[in-house]
This record gives structure tokens, C-alpha cells and sequence, in this order.
């Protein structure tokens, strides 16, 4: 049996040379969230692990500022809760 190859993933925050990431800037968060708004994990987001602190701590805080929101509730699932 083979083994499935994967492409390399990338951490986007290295290459685009950004030096800060805005708890305010929701639309660059939003690629570290699930559609459930939890946070995804590097294996999956292919950030490095400085990086990955970093959208961590800016995910609080937004989420303790209510930009996002903590939790989605199951029964109540809506397309984005960014559309008023």
C-alpha cells in the first residue's frame, strides 16, 4: 500500500512578511478558523509555530472584543456571523 503524498504546506504570515497581526483585521484570522470558528491546528494551517502563537493570542482578543465569536450553536448554525 502507498502512501499518500501532500503538498508542502506553507506558513502565508512568513511569506507575505507581515510583521503584526491585527486582532481587528478579522478577514486575515478568518483562514484560522473552522467553519465551526475554532481554532485550526498548524498541521493544518502549515503555520510556524511563532506564527501560530501569534493568531492565537490575536483570536482572543478579538473574541474577547466580540469580533468573533466563542462559540456556533449546533441547531442555531449560520452562514457567517460577520453579515448583520
Amino acid at each position: 500500500m502507498e502512501r499518500k503524498k501532500y503538498s508542502k504546506r506553507y506558513c502565508k504570515y512568513t511569506e507575505a512578511k507581515i510583521d503584526f497581526i491585527d486582532y481587528k483585521d478579522i478577514e486575515m484570522l478568518k483562514h484560522s478558523l473552522s467553519e465551526r470558528y475554532k481554532i485550526m491546528p498548524r498541521r493544518l494551517t502549515g503555520n510556524t509555530k511563532k506564527w501560530q502563537e501569534r493568531v492565537e493570542v490575536a483570536i482572543k482578543r478579538a473574541r474577547h472584543m466580540a469580533l468573533i465569536p466563542y462559540i456556533v450553536d449546533r441547531k442555531k448554525v449560520v452562514e457567517s456571523p460577520f453579515r448583520f
